[in-house]
C-alpha cells in the first residue's frame, strides 16, 4: 500500500483574510485547537500562513498589540505546496530537510488541505503499526 499525501491531508484548517486582526485570527486558533491559520486574499486564494511560532516570535516578543496588528504584516509569504500524488515517504524527507511542520497541497493552484508533521506520524505509526502485526501473525501461523 503506497501512501501519498491525498491519502492523509487534513481537510479541516482555519483560513482567514489579509486583514483579519491577530487578536481574531488567535481566538479561532484557540478555539479550533489548531496551531496555524492559512491567510487568503480578496479571492480566497492562500497567499500567506501564520503560524503559533509567528505569533510568539513576531508578535509577542516584540510587543504588538494583537487587536491592532493584521494577519499580512505577521504572515509567511513562501508557502511550501506539494502535488497531492506525491508519497509520504518523501513528503516526511523533505519536511524534516526543510523543517517544517506543515504543508498545502494543491492540486491545479487549488488548496485541498494541510499536510502536518502529526498527520504524517499518525499515518506512519498505524503504517508500522499494521505490516508488525501482520509480520507476528505469519511467524505464529502454522506452517
Amino acid at each position: 500500500m503506497v501512501l501519498v499525501a491525498k491519502d492523509i491531508l487534513e481537510k479541516e484548517f482555519i483560513s482567514m483574510p489579509e486583514d483579519t486582526s491577530l487578536f481574531q485570527a488567535a481566538q479561532q486558533m484557540k478555539s479550533a485547537r489548531h496551531g496555524f491559520v492559512i491567510v487568503t486574499d480578496n479571492t480566497r486564494k492562500p497567499v500567506g500562513i501564520v503560524t503559533e511560532w509567528d505569533v510568539v516570535s513576531k508578535a509577542v516578543a516584540e510587543g504588538m498589540d494583537p487587536r491592532r496588528v493584521k494577519l499580512q504584516e505577521l504572515m509567511t509569504k513562501d508557502l511550501v505546496t506539494v502535488d497531492p500524488s506525491i508519497g509520504i515517504d518523501k513528503l516526511s524527507r523533505f519536511m524534516a530537510t526543510k523543517g517544517i511542520r506543515r504543508v498545502l497541497v494543491v492540486r491545479d493552484g487549488v488548496l485541498l488541505g494541510v499536510v502536518t508533521a502529526r498527520s504524517v506520524l499518525a499515518t506512519l505509526e498505524d503504517y508500522v503499526d499494521n505490516i508488525s502485526s501482520q509480520i507476528a501473525r505469519l511467524h505464529t501461523s502454522p506452517r
